[in-house]
């Protein structure tokens, strides 16, 4: 692929319980014990908005899970994402939102007052939802079929936009003689559709940023028609350059062919990072969480990902030949990369556990800080990656070293801002403010 037309990188930080590897929690000094502490997260935001990163994000979820597994859910995240706006001054705040277990009236409300509270720094995450149990919390007997969550999806976005326009930005005329707010200005929406009845207007005045920026990470059929529709930045999945080159190219074809212009959507894979002095230290890092893996628990989760027996393997061997992707019977697009990863990086048992409980199918990069930036910056420049959505493997740690690190080594070398060229979310991602349809 062609080397794209450069703009300045993007980075979110992924904010997610002591870390993104399952084991981080185990280690001695990870601050399991805060995960309920609001200040842990205001710590994270602050050190993410030092290093001038775009925003810190939540994801989202409406189950309990595996308890025993790792503390990931505890704070709601607009909940503390609100705590979080008063610890800071310029970094986006972005969270996950269900369109099919909030009603717009709801979603737009909490967004738009966050808006308001942070200055304008709020962005929304679109999502469908995945899982039954997330279903059953909710008056289902289980997930509604894809095809009809992303109908609902896109017209949830729909009324969502519309309520957020249902106030001019001109309405408040605070005439202590007269009036306060002029009723011309303050409309109603109307909107009757297949899943939705709203009136409107929203009882929020319209958000500082217009609409706060519309996130989206599907890469369903559906999905990226969504984001090629709606989304002003999107969170990616690729585990290495040519497949991220594959997603990029065909999304930013299916914005181009919704009639918007697909330099303005950020495309940000996700990015584990471990960050060393010296290529060693950076893989004694990692192998230091990879040993705190309960062994047993791994194994069975790699036998359901392959189809394969795997209790009785050599954690310390290389990985036995595996069956090719089109004898594969489950679900193909994780054993594709558990191929991939075998194939490039020819791991132990250990290590390819490790490398699944850290991200997943999600770029990992391990190295000093220049290395690690050289493959960002090949990431950026070929065609795969307009930034990344940072997942540090151990928190607060990880995103300490990519911030005092590999941040200073991508500003010296023009790839990164130096401050703060904006106050709101919109402005750190090159995007304008919607005009009011007043």
């Amino acid at each position: 692929m062609a080397a794209q037309e450069q703009h300045p990188l993007h980075f979110n930080l992924f904010i997610f319980g002591c870390g993104h590897h399952k084991a981080a929690w185990r280690h001695p000094g990870s601050p399991a014990e805060r995960v309920g502490d609001i200040a842990y997260y205001e710590e994270l935001a602050r050190t993410a908005e030092r290093g001038l990163l775009d925003a810190v994000f939540f994801a989202d979820g409406h189950a309990a899970g595996d308890v025993a597994g790792g503390p990931w859910w505890f704070l709601e995240p607009l909940t503390a994402l609100s705590a979080m706006s008063r610890a800071t001054n310029r970094i986006g705040l972005v969270s996950t939102v269900s369109s099919t277990f909030y009603t717009p009236f709801h979603a737009a409300r909490l967004l738009a007052s966050l808006d308001h509270i942070s200055g304008g720094r709020i962005g929304w995450n679109v999502v469908t939802s995945m899982f039954d149990s997330e279903a059953r919390n909710h008056g289902y007997e289980q997930m509604p079929e894809h095809a009809e969550r992303y109908a609902r999806a896109e017209e949830f976005v729909e009324a969502v936009l519309g309520l957020w326009d249902s106030w001019g930005d001109e309405a408040f005329h605070y005439d202590r003689a007269g009036v306060f707010a002029d009723p011309d200005l303050v409309r109603p929406i109307d909107h009757r559709g297949e899943y939705f009845q709203v009136d409107g207007p929203l009882n929020v005045p319209r958000p500082v940023q217009g609409n706060p920026v519309l996130f989206q990470a599907g890469s369903s059929e559906q999905g990226r028609e969504l984001a090629a529709r709606r989304a002003e930045a999107i969170y990616a999945v690729a585990y290495d350059l040519p497949s991220a080159q594959d997603y990029y190219g065909d999304v930013k074809a299916r914005i181009r062919r919704a009639g918007r212009d697909p330099g303005s959507v950020a495309i940000m894979p996700g990015l584990v990072t471990y960050v060393g002095s010296t290529e060693e230290e950076a893989r004694a890092k990692q192998d230091e969480l990879d040993a705190l893996l309960p062994t047993a628990e791994s194994l069975q989760q790699l036998g359901l990902f392959t189809e394969q027996d795997c209790t009785d393997w050599d954690l310390d061997a290389p990985v036995p030949d595996l069956p090719p992707l089109e004898e594969f019977t489950g679900p193909k697009g994780r054993y594709a990369t558990i191929l991939r990863i075998i194939e490039s990086e020819k791991p132990t048992v250990r290590q390819l556990l490790g490398r699944l409980a850290a991200g997943g199918g999600h770029c990992t990069m391990v190295g000093t800080p220049e290395q690690i930036a050289d493959r960002i910056a090949e990431w950026h420049e070929q065609g795969g990656a307009d930034g990344f959505n940072l997942m540090p493997p151990s928190l607060p740690g990880g995103v300490e070293d990519f911030v005092d690190h590999v941040v200073p080594v991508l500003q010296k070398r023009g790839l990164f801002r130096r401050e703060y060229g904006a106050r709101t979310l919109r402005g750190h991602l090159g995007l304008p403010r919607p005009p009011s349809a007043h």
